[in-house]
């Protein structure tokens, strides 16, 4: 509300005295509060003491007064009754209005160009659609008194009411200061934030009286049930406008809590009434918590526990195990639900409610049947070979259930009806290694629990190591179990060589299959002869781990196949060379006779040459594939064969050379003769001859 002291200046003039006929109402106005009283009796004097007062109080400030005005800044009237609007304006002194003075009302907004609803108009009756017939000035605008009236008002009207002055010419203004009227379909009533039970309670009903035709009456409804209910009427203002009040006194019980009660205004001698009616929140605090019965549950089976509280605001509502919260809401009621029970799960559950306003708590007993719990057994563990153990297990059921001991699968302890077992095993061995299980039983279910031992010991060599003659030179396996896994070494002793590498003349394999490490080299040299023919190999082997280490020299086996294939061809080619040799012989000897005479040299410009051609046995000369199967490993050493499109056999490596040299040749000179000059012991295609003279 723009206050009128600033412009008026009533406190710094004290000689402004009031005609003692003046309601109090209008002194409040000046003293920067909004006049009210009864609308229908005093309206009429307060207009008569605004026509006096303003010449005075404009006589006094008009030096000083701007463009200002006074309106209510909240007003508030039911539909279809109707509103005054009290309004007071100002402009500044040294405006002359020529033409008059007139006032126009908007609605909404103050800005004349947005073209805001027009309410009311002094110079015509041209309004907006909504306000046509419904508004009326009460004020004289002359007298600066711009008050208005609106009848038969709707909640479309509810809304800011901005005045305009127009002085003539340029002298216009719209004054930024506005009032709001709120059009109100039901009463207002006044509710506490919090209505708790057993405490005095007070519910007040207000209904606006701004309308100078009508006042309104109020009544409670429904207090039938309250207990020993007042009431009491009062006329006050507030909001710079006139309400009539009536207050409800009583003091209510959790059980009124959701009943309702209503507020009734009417004005008499019309059809106008206006209800409504409210739902009463009672805070109280938790009256009962109801809770299941106590019960048995099977182990592994699921159960819920309910809990309801009746209190409001609801409750936070918790399930309590012990000092344990398992699961809290604010709600009026919680289940728990408990999954898979477990005899841990059995014991005293309490459901306690709190909601600020008290405390209660209910508890029940849940008991839990349970087949045997998993067996406590060793940490798994890592044991060297020779050590003693004793396994343990140890469980709870009811009745009393039987352990027994099983290693992979297998029983291995004594079957046992206690609640613990010990299985010992005495001086443990590598067969020992493996997982340990220990299952309980009884008549509700079974359960088992295991644990791993892991057997170290120092490194065996297994009788598949070994050396073996191969077409490439020789072949070295050495294969050894142990655990942790050994490491393998070859060493060469005649060549002071320790080979765990790949090498430029030796190959190095190595390959671990669980606790079982396999080692192979191939020598590409088969090394000197010794006395009963064979390769002189000289190959030791290096096995060890942690916990010890062996060295053995491995043995020679040689390749029966491939040693027959050698010596039938050695012998064969022996026989043919002989064989040619006799029939050269054979022939020189009878040429000699017929020609008679045996020491006349003869020149022979082409002399013959005889070729006996010497096929090698190819199928002796194939190699097989030599296959070591170790432990489920397999290790393959293959010297490669391949064959031609024809099926034919190919050989590969060192024997191709010789399998290519199909045919020896021996060139023969008879005796005289001599060889043409030019003549070479070589022939076209590069092969070797041996010449054979007879004598």
């Amino acid at each position: 509300m723009r206050r009128l002291s600033s412009c008026l200046g009533v406190s710094e003039h004290p000689l402004l005295e009031l005609p003692t006929s003046c309601p109090a109402e209008v002194l409040s106005v000046f003293h920067h509060q909004h006049f009210k009283r009864s609308m229908v009796q005093r309206w009429a004097e307060t207009m008569w003491c605004l026509e006096l007062l303003l010449p005075l109080l404009l006589i006094i400030n008009d030096a000083s007064c701007q463009w200002n005005v006074w309106v209510p800044r909240d007003i508030s009237a039911m539909t279809n009754s109707c509103v005054v609007i009290p309004c007071t304006f100002m402009y500044p002194s040294g405006i002359r209005p020529y033409r008059g003075i007139h006032g126009i009302w908007y609605f909404g907004q103050p800005y004349p160009q947005l073209f805001p609803p027009v309410v009311f108009k002094s110079r015509t009756d041209v309004v907006h659609e909504s306000y046509k017939g419904r508004t009326k000035l009460l004020g004289d605008l002359h007298q600066r008194n711009c008050t208005l009236l609106i009848n038969n008002i709707g909640t479309e009207h509810s809304g800011r009411y901005y005045f305009r002055a127009d002085l003539g010419g340029a002298n216009m203004y719209t004054y930024p200061d506005y009032a709001e009227l709120k059009v109100l379909d039901q009463p207002n009533i006044d509710i506490p934030e919090e209505i708790v039970s057993d405490e005095s309670l007070e519910l007040t009903c207000y209904a606006p009286d701004n309308c100078p035709d009508m006042t309104p009456e109020i009544q409670w409804m429904y207090t039938d049930y309250l207990p020993d209910p007042e009431f009491s009427s009062d006329y006050l203002e507030e909001s710079n406008t006139a309400v009539l009040s009536n207050t409800l006194t009583f003091t209510p019980r959790p059980m009124h809590n959701g009943q309702l009660l209503g507020c009734r205004v009417y004005y008499p001698n019309t059809t106008l009434v206006y209800e409504r009616l409210i739902s009463l929140d009672i805070k109280y605090a938790p009256r009962s918590v109801w809770v299941n019965v106590s019960s048995e549950v099977m182990e592994g089976s699921s159960v819920t526990l309910h809990c309801e509280v009746d209190s409001n605001p609801p409750s936070r509502i918790s399930w309590m195990f012990g000092d344990e919260e398992l699961l809290w809401d604010t709600a009026s009621n919680i289940s728990l639900s408990l999954d898979d029970v477990t005899p841990a799960n059995e014991g005293i559950y309490t459901c306690v409610g709190n909601n600020g306003y008290g405390v209660m708590n209910t508890s029940l007993y849940l008991a839990v049947k349970y087949p045997p719990r998993e067996p406590t057994v060793n940490n798994s563990m890592t044991v060297l070979e020779g050590t003693s153990l004793a396994l343990h297990c140890s469980t709870q059921g009811s009745p009393a259930p039987t352990l027994t001991w099983l290693k992979d699968g297998e029983l291995v302890g004594t079957i046992t009806a206690d609640e613990l077992s010990v299985l010992e095993i005495m001086e443990i061995t590598p067969q020992g290694d493996g997982q340990y299980r220990c299952l309980a039983e009884n008549e509700h279910g079974r359960a088992s629990s295991s644990l791993n031992i892991t057997v170290e010991y120092a490194p065996v060599l297994l009788e598949e190591s070994k050396c073996t003659v191969v077409r490439e030179g020789v072949q070295c396996v050495c294969m050894a179990t142990g655990n942790p896994e050994p490491t393998i070494e070859f060493y060469l002793p005649d060549l002071n060589i320790t080979i765990n590498e790949t090498d430029g003349r030796y190959n190095f394999y190595t390959h671990t299959d669980g606790h079982t490490s396999t080692g192979m080299i191939k020598l590409r040299e088969k090394g000197e002869r010794v006395d009963n023919g064979g390769p002189a190999v000289n190959v030791h082997c290096s096995i060890y781990n942690m916990y010890g280490r062996e060295s053995v020299l491995l043995e020679l086996q040689q390749e029966k196949k491939y040693m027959m294939a050698v010596i039938v061809g050695t012998i064969g080619g022996v026989a043919v060379i002989a064989f040619i040799i006799a029939a050269v012989r054979y022939v020189g000897h009878n040429n000699k006779k017929e020609n008679g005479n045996p020491r006349q040299d003869v020149v022979l410009e082409n002399p013959a040459l005889y070729y006996s051609a010497v096929k090698k046995d190819k199928q002796n000369l194939r190699k097989k594939v030599l296959k070591t199967e170790l432990l489920g490993s397999k290790f393959n050493s293959i010297l490669e064969e391949t064959t031609g499109e024809d099926g034919d056999y190919q050989p590969v490596g060192p024997m191709a050379g010789l399998e290519r040299q199909e045919l020896n040749y021996a060139a023969l000179e008879f005796i005289g003769a001599r060889p043409r000059e030019g003549a070479s012991g070589r022939g076209d295609d590069g092969s070797n001859y041996t010449e054979i003279k007879a004598k």
